[in-house]
């Protein structure tokens, strides 16, 4: 901090960083959000800059995020932007307090005891599960805003999320799942929630990405289309070499272990779909060359944590990999999204399928292979099956069978994803899971119609190998759930009701 700035201000700064000749577009924004969120509302961070472009932009991106710009001044080509994190008025409750540091998120809470680890249960042919995700009560969504923006520490929100996975399991077992998740009840989203765990990684709102995009008001209309603020939802941003020294999510399976004695499923973001959404060029070239750099990185985070689960007695660790779908598919219904990655450079269709294929290879190996599984869907950001990608399985087909995984669990209930037949292509010794609800669709599915779905299935592959299952998740982003609560457990009820039939049948 220049003295000669600061003393122009008519208020003392509680935080302050030079952001350089960044411009807003080119990593400013997100230097701010780092340095900003850790910050009590009414605190002051000055932002010194000498781009002549942020004069006009930062004021902007003030209005747009409701912090007020207290002044500004100009020396020369140094500029000096004091912000107010909220409303100004907001500034006397903060006063008192020390001035925000920015670190690195504390480490979970240690338990009580050592959790009991026990062999993973046997997954029984049919076996009916939820794809991961869960509708949040308000209070757990509530509760997840305040930990993000630093007003709720980390042993309250981990009591709040127990209660939360509670309320979840037992809506599962409730309708008579074989496989339980904990919802993903501690996550902002399926992927970004990584962000919260990850060293130098951190959740910004994804207003803040609205410079970084090649059409900014396409990716305004794709926002519109999650019915919630952009500014509520997260996607996370690299400010330095990740690494993992803390669980992703097997702090997850271990509160989960003491709630259910049923076979556990933990899902994960696939390595293409975090280097997909974690690569932007205007920060990572500061600590990766390249984003299969930055890949490498991934995959050795994502290979301990998939050991660690396994020694867990994790029964399926999933890795979700939607954006293969944005990949291969082309047409009015195949424009890129935020949920798939859309800000990170992608090379021709062959090049991309392979860099995911050789990504999830280089995680599983060595691991048990009947133990994972890979989800591929087409789009969960919104109920509206018009804006979400279409077409079959066909082109994807060769890098599926290529990944050594012991399972695909796959979107088919939706007449977007084609025929089911294609499938027959994928590894003979793998297990095939179907998606015999569409989670998007108001109304429950009949019994007889899910039946139908499961013989069907059971021809094609044999009931030893399937697995039943809804398409995707019933609440991908925790403030914009797909289906709520009751008809998602009614949902999961009516596959295992259909399931009981066809077995007993």
């Amino acid at each position: 901090m220049t003295d000669t700035a600061s003393q122009a201000h008519p208020h003392p700064a509680d935080v302050s960083f030079d952001g350089g000749d960044l411009d807003c577009g080119n990593g400013l924004l997100l230097l701010i959000r780092k340095h900003i969120d850790p910050m009590a509302r009414g605190q002051l961070l000055e932002i010194l800059s000498t781009e002549i472009s942020v004069d006009e932009d930062l004021p902007a991106w003030c209005r747009l995020t409701s912090n007020d710009l207290v002044s500004f001044t100009k020396t020369g080509k140094q500029r000096s932007f004091l912000i107010c994190k909220g409303k100004f008025d907001e500034r006397g409750k903060a006063e008192e307090k020390p001035a925000a540091k920015v670190s690195a998120p504390a480490a979970a809470p240690a338990p009580a005891a050592a959790p009991v680890r026990r062999p993973a249960p046997a997954i029984p042919p049919l076996a009916v599960t939820g794809i991961g995700s869960w509708p949040r009560p308000r209070w757990m969504v509530d509760a997840m805003h305040a930990y993000v923006e630093g007003r709720l520490d980390e042993a309250a929100f981990h009591q709040t999320a127990d209660d939360a996975v509670r309320l979840a399991a037992a809506a599962q077992e409730r309708a008579g799942v074989d496989i339980v998740t904990d919802g993903e009840q501690r996550r902002d989203s399926y992927a970004s929630f990584v962000a919260t765990r990850l060293d130098n990684c951190q959740l910004i709102p994804l207003t803040d990405l609205l410079p970084l995009v090649d059409d900014p008001e396409e990716f305004e209309r794709e926002l519109r289309a999650l019915d919630v603020p952009a500014a509520d939802v997260r996607h996370p941003a690299i400010f330095g070499r990740i690494s993992r020294s803390r669980p992703l999510a097997l702090h997850e399976f271990d509160f989960l272990s003491t709630v259910t004695d049923k076979p556990i499923k933990v899902a994960l973001p696939g390595p293409y779909l975090l280097t997909r959404t974690m690569w932007m060029e205007c920060l990572q070239e500061r600590a990766y060359q390249s984003r299969e750099e930055l890949a490498e990185d991934i995959v050795t985070a994502l290979r301990a944590e998939l050991a660690d689960l396994i020694d867990a007695g994790v029964a399926l660790v999933q890795f979700d990999e939607p954006v293969l779908s944005e990949v291969v598919f082309s047409g009015p219904k195949s424009r890129p999204s935020f949920m798939c990655g859309a800000l990170s450079e992608t090379r021709s269709p062959e090049h991309e399928l392979g860099f995911a294929r050789d990504l999830m290879n280089a995680v599983v190996s060595g691991a048990p292979r009947a133990r994972t599984a890979v989800h591929v869907c087409r789009g969960n950001w919104t109920p509206d099956e018009s804006v979400a990608l279409a077409g079959s399985y066909a082109p994807l087909l060769n890098t599926l069978g290529a990944m050594k995984v012991g399972a695909y669990l796959l979107e088919m209930c939706t007449p977007r994803a084609g025929e089911m037949e294609l499938l027959r292509a994928l590894p003979a010794e793998a297990r095939i899971g179907v998606g015999v609800v569409n989670q998007k669709c108001a109304h429950v599915e009949g019994c007889e119609d899910v039946e139908a779905r499961i013989r069907h299935a059971i021809d094609l592959f044999g009931a030893e190998r399937v697995l039943l299952h809804p398409d995707c998740g019933f609440a991908t982003f925790a403030d914009n759930p797909i289906c709520a609560a009751v008809p998602a457990e009614t949902k999961l009820a009516r596959i295992a009701e259909a399931a009981r039939h066809v077995r007993g049948g």
